[in-house]
């Protein structure tokens, strides 16, 4: 069996960043998995912090619909992530109602509430996966947002868990010398107790009107750009004073009133090095036994060559699917100075270890801007202190 992985499509995004709503992009990615058995969508298919719900099922539709047309035999599985976890909240909460049985690694449902209408309407029958799934007894993919528990990087999620852990009375999730990796286990159920409240907050606000359907970045997002500076000395100055003065300050506030620990460290390296620690934590705590994990949301593919600290202290190794988003502001001039490229899928088979396949590595930067769905107009107008949706972050998984 071919298994074809794919994550963080962000379908419906505000800023028209989502490449496969594009002919182009989707043709590319056609030709990729036409020989696909098994199709995993894993997680952030459809962004729905964006644009009321009715507009984001709209734009969605047609990308499964396809899907459904080129792999017409195929098995289709969707992996809810942070972005739509409104796919898996009414099947959550049936469950809780009908079974006091903790939440496991691997739970399938049929489709339901929005879900449900989502694929009524593009006319496709697949099946929600929710925490994560199988995909062979070595092998196992989950969207990858636990790990924002874990995050040392000041994210809008990340202090937001940190606020319902207080508010529950958990104990904090950030590294603690006292509390390493393989120490005590956590359940998918506390997770989801702990996200949850944060996941839902952020879809009504985009269904309020109050989101980021307007174009307004998010508060993690801005700091990003703004410490990531620009093209001018203004810009420079900017990311200079953030980066030395206000970030650490805010740092500081938030591990002072508990929401941490958080670091300053907003490098791309110290970004990485903080979200694949984190997921090393997740992969321990929830003692998933696999010598493969496959998860996407940080958009940052890899492990690209050899590359070092992507495997856990056991030895699982672990493999990002990236992106499917443009992001101007994270781009080099070409696929080789940018682990945030987007067009990354995760191929595996019947034996041997995943592999990572770059769907869109051939393009360069202006290449790569013309496949999106506006042609790459929005992507002229995307600055450093305007940029899409939180989870496009170099390296920042919220």
């Amino acid at each position: 069996m071919r298994t074809v992985v794919i994550s963080d499509l962000h379908l419906s995004a505000g800023r028209d960043g989502d490449l496969l709503r594009a002919e182009g992009a989707r043709e590319r990615l056609w030709e990729a998995i036409e020989d696909a058995d098994r199709v995993v969508l894993l997680g952030d298919v459809v962004e729905l912090r964006d644009r009321p719900i009715a507009d984001a099922i709209e734009l969605a539709a047609p990308f499964l619909g396809e899907l459904r047309s080129v792999l017409p035999d195929a098995e289709l599985l969707l992996v809810a992530g942070n972005h739509d976890h409104r796919f898996a909240e009414d099947w959550l909460e049936a469950r809780a109602l009908e079974s006091s049985e903790p939440l496991g690694l691997e739970h399938r449902a049929a489709p339901s509430g929005v879900l449900e209408r989502l694929t009524a309407k593009a006319g496709v029958e697949l099946e929600l996966v929710y925490p994560g799934l199988w995909l062979r007894e070595d092998v196992y993919a989950t969207h990858g947002h636990y790990l924002d528990r874990h995050l040392t990087v000041p994210t809008f999620e990340r202090l937001g868990l940190a606020a319902v852990e207080r508010v529950l009375g958990f104990p904090p999730g950030g590294p603690d010398p006292l509390d390493p990796p393989d120490g005590p286990a956590t359940s998918p159920e506390e997770y989801e107790q702990l996200g949850s409240p944060v996941y839902a907050l952020l879809y009504e606000l985009a269904q309020s009107g109050t989101g980021a359907r307007r174009g307004a970045a998010s508060p993690s997002a801005r700091i990003w750009a703004l410490v990531g500076g620009g093209d001018t000395r203004a810009a420079r100055m900017r990311g200079w004073l953030l980066g030395s003065v206000a970030v650490p300050g805010a740092v500081g506030a938030a591990n002072r009133l508990g929401l941490g620990p958080v670091r300053s460290d907003l490098s791309a390296r110290g970004i990485t090095e903080a979200g694949l620690e984190a997921m090393r934590e997740v992969v321990a705590r929830l003692r998933i036994g696999a010598d493969h994990v496959i998860f996407g949301h940080t958009h940052r593919r890899g492990p690209l060559g050899e590359e070092s600290g992507w495997r856990t202290t056991a030895g699982t190794r672990l493999w990002n699917t990236g992106s499917w988003v443009h992001l101007p502001t994270v781009l080099g001039r070409a696929a080789s100075e940018s682990p945030y490229w987007p067009g990354t899928v995760a191929v595996l088979g019947d034996a041997g270890p995943p592999h990572l396949e770059h769907v869109l590595d051939d393009l360069d930067r202006d290449d790569l801007a013309e496949l999106r769905p506006d042609g790459g107009r929005g992507a002229e107008r995307v600055s450093e202190s305007q940029i899409p949706p939180e989870t496009t972050l170099p390296g920042e998984p919220i």
